[in-house]
């Protein structure tokens, strides 16, 4: 009880921090439009901090294994501190790239750093549900942060943002001293050692059903308001309100996920999440005419894609509890690329098709990942059979 409030103030810090990364596209007209470049290549500021935070993150863990868990919060701080400072005084579309990346690598290694350490301060049989703590950061940043970024961008200038960014990550820098522990992340790995992860078939199969998790779940969401405009033939107005819906979803989601995981196990919460996944997808497609029955589909899709995330990344804590670290970084890594070839295959389906066949290529990819997760666990029901017998 006594660690609650410290895993819900890193939760709180991770809000802000993965606000830097959702932020921009909320704004992303008003940031072109500074810059004298186009909506279109404004864009690209998503694509490479997606990809900065995949590849780059695991690299500073990799690099930093030696550093105990509060080190490695406060150096992640710092960098969002700088990659703040830059894109506030800097000028110029090629500056703000690279603060981009500098503030994708900060928000990443943070994340890494901040499940890491929820996990270590909460005793074993509640881990998984203080990683979904710290997913509602992630949430509230969706729900609060983007609707307060646009605020700011329409009255005043969108750079202040991240000067209000810069300024709460130097205060975090301060409470992490005082609060967090320096709780060592053991013997440091080599990273021959730790690239061997990647052959382990077990953390591959986990991996890929995060990739195709995400995939299905980001082709949707990357759409969501055209899809619901035209689908479903909300107005402007009733999108608002259905994406406040949604949002709250998500919140509920996470915690859920995380509390069913501790609570019934892991494969019965992630495998059935992911078939309500699923279902609710091509629910969407096929009986969402109306704002009345839209809403709650919508709850329910965000809800069941939500509540997958803790389970995800328990199990990939479970399998190589050695590497926490190392695990959530990949995690992360394949979080960011499923974000990223969702864009590009939904806009390939959106301009060949319709909006509807976002829907149903989400749904077939999260079936994938529900088919290669309950494999993955049934093999090592096996396994753990096996072994016992012997």
């Amino acid at each position: 009880m006594k660690n609650t409030w410290k895993i819900y103030l890193l939760a709180l810090i991770t809000f802000m921090v993965s606000t830097s990364e959702y932020v921009i596209a909320g704004i992303l007209d008003k940031v072109a439009a500074s810059n004298h470049v186009s909506v279109a290549v404004a864009g690209q500021l998503i694509t490479v901090f997606a990809l900065a935070n995949a590849f780059g993150s695991p690299l500073v863990v990799m690099a930093t294994t030696k550093m105990n868990q509060r080190k490695l919060l406060i150096l992640s701080l710092i960098l969002m501190v700088l990659g703040s400072m830059m894109t506030f005084t800097f000028t110029g579309f090629g500056l703000l790239i690279v603060s981009r990346i500098i503030l994708a690598l900060g928000s990443g290694v943070f994340a890494i750093a901040a499940k890491t350490a929820a996990a270590k301060l909460a005793s074993p049989e509640k881990q998984a549900g203080a990683i979904g703590t710290i997913i509602l950061g992630f949430s509230a940043a969706i729900i609060i942060g983007v609707p307060i970024g646009r605020l700011v961008a329409i009255a005043y200038d969108w750079k202040l943002i991240f000067v209000g960014i810069g300024v709460l990550s130097l205060l975090a820098i301060f409470v992490i001293i005082r609060t967090i522990p320096a709780t060592n992340n053991g013997a440091a790995v080599p990273l021959g050692k730790q690239l061997s992860y990647l052959k382990n078939p077990e953390i591959l199969m986990c991996l890929g059903a995060t990739f195709f998790w995400q995939l299905g779940y980001g082709v949707m969401y990357s759409y969501i308001a055209p899809f619901l405009l035209t689908v479903t033939s909300m107005n402007g107005q009733e999108v608002s309100g259905a994406l406040f819906a949604f949002g709250i979803a998500t919140l509920i989601g996470s915690k859920f996920g995380g509390f069913m995981t501790d609570r019934i196990g892991n494969p019965r919460t992630l495998v059935g999440g992911l078939v309500v996944h699923v279902i609710a997808l091509v629910l969407l497609s096929t009986i969402a005419r109306s704002t009345f029955v839209a809403i709650p589909l919508l709850m329910l899709w965000s809800f069941s894609a939500w509540s997958s995330g803790p389970g995800m990344q328990y199990n990939l804590v479970w399998l190589a509890p050695e590497a926490s670290g190392i695990m959530l970084s990949l995690y992360g890594s394949f979080i960011q690329l499923g974000i990223a070839a969702a864009a590009g295959i939904g806009g390939i389906a959106v301009r060949g098709t319709s909006f509807h066949a976002v829907s149903w290529i989400g749904a077939a990819s999260v079936a994938i990942a529900a088919i290669i997760a309950a494999v993955s666990f049934s093999l090592n029901s096996k396994v753990a059979k096996y072994e016992k017998v012997i």
